[in-house]
């Protein structure tokens, strides 16, 4: 999968930028500066290397620099809400090597090492970050170290952490900036709730259906279908958690060829029936 390269600006002539999260961070793409992101009011799919993931409110993660990455959000209007999330960037350069190579940093120079391979918390991490990321987005100097290096502690401190990249990941890159993937992956995000086939998908790709498959494997870790199935499975968790939909109604926004079909699927992906599901929320 080839990303673009993204150049970061930092707009007070510091070392770390907060802001809240736009809807431009949907193409695929890499930057040297780490990355943390925290999405608080939204849903949908998270890219990063090799890792395919579908996240939900409360998604915090780290990302070190130069790995490949993109958020594809699930729209339930025509516009997603106003400040649904924290994103910031650093250098490694920031920090200082002197500084870092104290003792009492040694925890945040394994978190930076570690998160070579992108690290996701669990939600009462991304709860106990919230805060000190929004205080990051409006503060500057001293306060806003603060509220930095308070979120590293939560980081640090965590026994909840999953790594996201998978041990063998190579990082690769080409700066022509192909978005093949990302227009596979945006197009599936705007379009899942119809029918789409293997040969419509590859067209999108400009691919024969036969080496699309093997290609969207290599890249996404799992077949066109399942992919499929999982994004749209995520989609139908939310409204049964979120609306008051009826599940035949769930069923045909979610893209499934028939309500039978989607309780199959459903019990499959998650162990239980829809309405089971729906009522471990009520």
């Amino acid at each position: 999968m080839v990303a673009e390269l993204e150049k970061i600006t930092y707009d007070d002539s510091g070392g770390f930028r907060a802001e809240y999260i736009s809807d431009t961070n949907g193409f695929w793409h890499f930057h040297p500066e780490y990355e943390i992101v925290l999405n608080t009011k939204t849903n949908g799919t998270r890219i990063v290397g090799d890792s395919v993931e579908l996240f939900d409110q409360y998604d915090l993660v780290i990302i070190g620099g130069n790995i490949p990455h993109c958020w594809n959000y699930y729209r339930n209007k025509e516009s997603h809400p106003q400040n649904r999330g924290v994103m910031v960037h650093f250098k490694l350069s920031s920090f200082g090597e002197e500084l870092l190579s104290q003792h009492e940093l040694h925890t945040v120079r394994n978190l930076l090492i570690e998160s070579a391979r992108g690290i996701v918390f669990s939600i009462e991490d991304a709860k106990k970050a919230e805060s000190h990321l929004v205080s990051m987005v409006h503060n500057k100097g001293i306060d806003k170290m603060i509220s930095f290096f308070s979120v590293l502690k939560i980081m640090c401190s965590s026994d909840k952490k999953g790594v996201l990249c998978s041990e063998n990941y190579k990082q690769a890159f080409d700066e022509r900036g192909n978005k093949k993937m990302t227009d596979v992956y945006n197009y599936l995000r705007e379009n899942f709730s119809k029918q789409i086939s293997l040969e419509k998908i590859s067209r999108i790709a400009h691919m024969s259906p036969f080496s699309f498959s093997r290609y969207f494997k290599k890249n996404c870790g799992a077949g066109f279908v399942e992919y499929l199935n999982r994004v749209r499975m995520n989609k139908a968790c939310h409204l049964l958690r979120e609306t008051e939909y009826q599940v035949h109604e769930i069923s045909d926004q979610c893209g499934f060829s028939s309500i039978s079909n989607f309780n199959k699927q459903f019990r499959k992906s998650e162990g239980l029936p829809p309405r089971e599901y729906r009522a471990q929320f009520k």
